[in-house]
């Protein structure tokens, strides 16, 4: 094994095309981004709310190329200096999948390049060890959360994973996405619900009148680490229909229906960590950009425990993105976890091992 190792990532699980070079060295487990390229595609899904398959894979077809062209250009390397080809497999929209699925498998085929198949969830959870956080505490608990899957997960020491709890129907992120529509807000629906919830907290802090808005926290005393946030979308349909002047007050519904997810979200990591006796947590997945949410889970950690770790990606790393695909990869290569080419598939459910 070379002493520097460039791992390419490959991500297309839905509607980002993007392409990554990784570097670590086979004595430690520092990752460096060399170059982190993304295609975005929410401009052309905003006038859909939201995301078109159809649409989706069609764009992927034509970006990939290109886009992890400019991937190896901007990294300073040579496409021969890469040590392996890393992709997202799953989960994901199958159509976007079998885009990355396939290009990674005919370069690795053309350029004589180990294959390395990465789970999308899994991929979000490297994200956080893009920091030069070589020396985590575990076991550590892992808050997944994004438009497709919210998920509590407990890493070990060798970085085994398990599956403590997910969501029964929606995501967080789905649930934002769909309570952004109702609102009359547009896609995505995360971003524009925050920038709303901001503002009123700030009209809360000056003490001016406070419309109080009464939202569920799902399942929040269920003694679990299963999320729900289905009632909770349901709810807030109700409480519009009731309120005729529900559009002059936009701003308050969205504080109190991202409080509602963000203490739900919150109070299932503190009992999952509590139960497995985390020494670090991490949060992970698109949502883990929002800012309240890293401010409120961080806060009651401290709260509740002396001795934990509260560990969240950089803002680039939250968001679908390839450096995270290749940072998993760079774990993988080191442990010799290939697959062959002829086993390789895009698989829509794919499951955590």
């Amino acid at each position: 094994m070379k002493d520097n190792i460039y791992i390419l990532g490959i991500e297309s699980s839905c509607d980002e095309t993007a392409a990554s070079i990784v570097k670590t060295n086979k004595d430690n487990n520092k990752l460096e981004v060399l170059s982190n390229i993304i295609s975005s595609q929410i401009e052309i899904h905003k006038k859909h709310g939201g995301v078109v398959p159809e649409v989706a894979a069609r764009e992927h077809v034509l970006n990939i190329l290109p886009t992890i062209e400019t991937a190896i250009k901007k990294s300073g390397i040579k496409k021969e200096d890469i040590s392996a080809i890393s992709v997202t497999s799953g989960p994901g929209l199958i159509t976007s999948l079998i885009s990355g699925v396939e290009t990674a498998k005919s370069l690795s085929i053309a350029w004589d390049m180990p294959l390395i198949s990465v789970n999308h969830i899994e991929a979000h959870i490297y994200a956080n060890f893009i920091n030069d956080l070589t020396n985590i505490n575990y076991p550590a608990v892992i808050l997944t959360v994004s438009g497709g899957h919210t998920t509590l997960l407990k890493m070990n020491k060798s970085k085994k994973i398990l599956i403590l709890g997910e969501t029964r129907d929606d995501a967080a992120g789905e649930a934002y996405d769909k309570g952004a529509k109702m609102l009359g807000l547009g896609y995505p629906g995360g971003p524009i619900i925050s920038k709303y919830a901001n503002e009123y907290e700030k009209n809360i802090e000056n003490k001016k009148k406070h419309l109080s808005i009464n939202l569920p926290r799902p399942m929040i005393n269920s003694n679990n680490c299963d999320f729900s946030f289905s009632g909770l979308k349901t709810a807030l349909l109700y409480e519009i229909k009731k309120d005729k002047n529900w559009k002059n007050n936009i701003p308050a519904y969205a504080y109190s229906y991202q409080k509602a997810i963000i203490d739900t979200l919150v109070s299932k990591t503190i009992y999952a960590s509590k139960i497995s006796k985390a020494k670090t947590v991490m949060l992970s997945g698109g949502v883990s950009a929002n800012k309240e949410l890293r401010k409120e889970l961080k806060n009651k950690l401290e709260e509740r425990f002396s001795n934990i770790e509260f560990i969240c990606p950089e803002l680039p790393y939250t968001t679908d993105n390839a450096a995270m695909v290749a940072a998993a990869g760079c774990f993988k290569y080191k442990n010799k976890q290939f697959i062959n080419n002829k086993k390789l598939k895009a698989d829509p459910n794919l499951q955590l091992k």
